[in-house]
């Protein structure tokens, strides 16, 4: 680690030491774009662009908000990542339980599957949990799970998504299939298909090595992975393991 990359590491972790529950945080929250703001957004559940086709209730603003421990960890992932000219982005971080509780009714309502072409295309809507691709408990309520990809630091902008879009199976090659500006991870974000087990090595060579990437950074700061979703993350020593928040993603202002 260079002068430079060790100054902006000193920066970061101050930045979270002195960040406290502004704008209604509860304590020991915080911003990810207040705590590293060099880290790339892309709330999936405040727009239209996910499984389930629309904005998932509690979600009011595209923030990430984590633990500060996490966001903490994710700094010593993003400062190696730096090294290689390569970011982090986010797709979601904290999740209010009332978001998990209109997933479960949405899963209940069979007709609703407007997405399915592109998120789950070979894969029954109502096995979601049984694959464990959905959990009534999820993770992300306590702060400290996130859902996220590498993208290069000099990355263009994405394609925006409008309502309507043709879908294009998430497993589909990575010139054909919706384009994010992550590197290729085999599949897009919340492909639910066998193609996003991590250690799947069905996918193309390269878009492995980008798993296994992202997979041994992230663990390497302490943070576990999960079996079926290359992009989902705990941290090992979560400050709430055994409490679900249910504050709304809201913006700062």
């Amino acid at each position: 680690m260079n002068s430079k990359q060790i100054i902006y590491f000193l920066l970061v972790c101050f930045t979270l030491l002195i960040t406290k529950s502004a704008f209604a945080l509860p304590e020991g929250f915080v911003y990810l774009q207040d705590a590293i703001p060099t880290i790339k957004q892309d709330m999936r559940y405040v727009g239209d662009h996910n499984f389930i086709g629309r904005r998932l209730k509690g979600y009011a603003a595209g923030q990430c908000i984590l633990t500060r421990e996490a966001a903490k960890a994710l700094a010593y992932v993003q400062t190696e990542l730096a090294q290689s000219g390569l970011s982090l982005k986010v797709y979601d971080c904290y999740r209010p339980k009332m978001a998990v509780d209109d997933i479960m009714q949405w899963s209940k309502q069979e007709k609703l599957q407007a997405m399915k072409a592109e998120f789950y295309p070979n894969i029954n809507k109502a096995d979601f949990f049984k694959l464990g691709y959905v959990v009534e408990k999820s993770g992300h309520c306590r702060g400290s799970t996130v859902d996220l990809t590498i993208v290069p630091i000099a990355t263009s902008a994405q394609p925006a998504y409008h309502s309507g879009d043709k879908l294009v199976a998430c497993f589909a090659s990575y010139q054909k299939r919706y384009h994010d500006n992550s590197i290729d991870m085999g599949t897009g974000f919340d492909c639910m298909d066998p193609a996003s087990h991590p250690t799947n090595q069905s996918i193309n060579s390269t878009a492995y090595q980008h798993r296994m990437l992202l997979r041994s950074v992230m663990i390497r700061h302490g943070f576990a992975p999960i079996e079926e979703e290359w992009w989902h993350f705990t941290l090992k020593q979560e400050p709430y393991p055994t409490t679900y928040f249910n504050f709304p993603v809201v913006s700062k202002t």
